[in-house]
């Protein structure tokens, strides 16, 4: 238990976790139910997923919740695009999101390509 807190992602993940709660106070109370909600959901899906997958004992099980946790980085991404786009956030706001975004992306592709190249079953 607890390996998966050793990895770069999963810590990455989290700090990504922490940057969009604080982004959400900025937000227009309006928001608290649209973008507020589905903003947060996605992005505590990443390092859960994450730390769900390394949990499973099959390859294939692990890869796909690392697939799902990209996929809500993605989901992420495009609700930030959203959320710049109706003036929720500004464009420094969405450099400083996207910076760590892309760091948590190019890492999660990189523990995928793992799992998807070694001889685990």
């Amino acid at each position: 238990m607890g390996s998966y807190k050793k990895l770069n992602i999963w810590i990455k993940s989290l700090e990504l976790v922490k940057i969009v709660y604080d982004l959400m106070k900025k937000y227009p109370d309006n928001e608290k139910f649209g973008l507020v909600s589905q903003s947060k959901r996605a992005v505590v899906s990443i390092p859960s997923n994450i730390a769900e997958g390394i949990g499973r004992n099959y390859k294939k099980d692990t890869i796909q919740f690392l697939h799902i946790a990209r996929g809500s980085l993605y989901e992420l991404d495009t609700l930030f695009e959203i959320a710049e786009t109706v003036n929720c956030i500004d464009a420094l706001d969405k450099n400083m999101f996207g910076r760590k975004m892309e760091e948590c992306l190019k890492l999660l592709n990189g523990l995928i390509a793992y799992y998807e190249n070694s001889s685990l079953k």
